[in-house]
């Protein structure tokens, strides 16, 4: 016990000590001072700056019509409607859910405050004692802090290296004889890097060990892939009967709250029935809800394959561009999700300053969320960014990457070395 509390310490002081230094050179626990926001600039004490850190990719929350659905919530349900689901939903729960559902080839959906209590709520009743868990490195925070509360049922849990399929079938082999079911957990895009889950090769282990379910959540590929905005995993596959699809409406989709897909009616009732979000938590606001109606219709209708279309010409944009400016483009993938290496977290913290000083603000991914020396740009690019806001971006990270380097006494070849990529 005292071995587990002093690694929950060290990480506690590690996140900590990363914040505190965030904070103090200006780059974290920042506010906007805008009056009204218009998707492309945020003012950052007094300045300016063109953002790159929205993870609202396709721009839906300035929408007038989804907008428009929030007010008219308000005005006819007021700005809660406080009750338990497990007694009475208000009227938009009913519309928002058919609609999703209808989005989601017709699966049953539970759309729940946030992907993270959907999470909470959904795995510690899906998975069995008798079940085992195998988790992706870097499957999202939210479903390893759900995992958490399996360890206390004695539920066997493990890790497997990312998207590492060969090792994923050495540890289904050895375990399908001693558990019911084996989950395997992992993002449909990565958050940090913007990579994507190996899918069509989860599915052949799939269909080839029938113990595996697969749980993903796919809240970053949700809306600019995939038919009616239905994410990355469905860009790619069909719907499988043992996938557990989860995502959100908090990023490319406008709204907020997070969405819960069974493959059929058994487990969506069960979690319905028995969970403590479901149960116990008060219900989203009914703006949120009427928001959501107005943007489910969007991704209905033949509208939204121009909409991704317009955001994944500019990625492409952003790719080339990079490549042609000699960026370290980590992971080049059609994810609104751009990630420039920069090695050393001390290049990092330089580098974020350099570019607010020029009037520009983005993410910055750094330890512990990634490894030490894989310190990077993390550059969420949405719909509402110009071309040239995609250009002059890089132009001016070009110019300034060189000098946070040297300051940092590192170099181009070190970043390369550290993210294992060929110059």
């Amino acid at each position: 016990m005292a071995e587990l509390k002093n690694k929950h310490d060290m990480v506690i002081d590690i996140v900590n000590q990363v914040a505190s230094i965030a904070a103090k050179l200006g780059i974290v626990h920042t506010s906007t001072e805008d009056s009204a926001l218009d998707g492309r600039h945020i003012t950052i004490k007094g300045n300016k700056l063109l953002y790159f850190g929205s993870c609202g990719y396709l721009g839906l929350e300035h929408d007038e019509r989804i907008k428009a659905g929030a007010i008219d919530a308000v005005h006819k349900y007021g700005t809660q409607f406080s009750s338990s689901r497990a007694y009475v939903s208000s009227s938009y729960y009913a519309e928002s859910e058919a609609l999703l559902s209808k989005m989601f080839f017709n699966k049953p959906v539970l759309l729940l405050q946030s992907l993270t209590v959907g999470h909470m709520s959904n795995i510690p009743i899906l998975v069995g004692n008798d079940d085992a868990v195998i988790m992706d490195a870097q499957v999202h925070d939210s479903v390893q802090t759900a995992v958490q509360f399996l360890k206390n049922r004695d539920i066997h849990v493990e890790l497997v290296r990312h998207n590492r399929m060969d090792m994923l079938e050495s540890r289904i082999k050895a375990l399908k004889n001693s558990y019911r079911k084996i989950w395997y957990m992992a993002d449909g895009v990565y958050s940090m890097q913007g990579d994507f889950c190996p899918v069509k090769d989860l599915y052949k282990l799939a269909d080839q060990y029938e113990q595996l379910h697969m749980y993903i959540d796919d809240i970053h590929g949700m809306s600019w892939a995939g038919p009616n905005g239905t994410g990355y995993i469905t860009s790619q596959v069909d719907y499988h009967e043992r996938l557990y699809l989860t995502t959100g409406l908090t990023k490319a989709f406008g709204t907020a709250g997070g969405l819960l897909v069974y493959p059929e009616a058994a487990t969506h009732q069960l979690v319905k029935n028995t969970s403590k979000a479901f149960i116990f938590s008060i219900q989203m606001p009914p703006m949120i809800l009427g928001a959501t109606i107005e943007s489910a219709k969007i991704h209905l209708s033949p509208e939204i394959t121009g909409i991704q279309k317009d955001l994944t010409d500019k990625m492409a944009f952003f790719n080339e561009t990079a490549k042609k400016l000699g960026l370290p483009l980590i992971n080049e993938t059609i994810s609104p999700i751009g990630f420039i290496g920069v090695g050393k977290p001390d290049v990092g913290y330089n580098m974020v300053r350099r570019m607010m000083n020029q009037g520009y603000f983005f993410n910055l991914s750094v330890f512990p969320s990634v490894s030490y020396n894989n310190t990077g740009l993390r550059i969420p690019v949405n719909r509402m960014h110009t071309y040239e806001d995609i250009e002059n971006l890089l132009k001016e990270i070009s110019i300034q990457l060189p000098m946070a380097l040297e300051d940092s006494q590192s170099s181009m070849s070190e970043i390369y070395k550290h993210f294992k990529l060929v110059a």
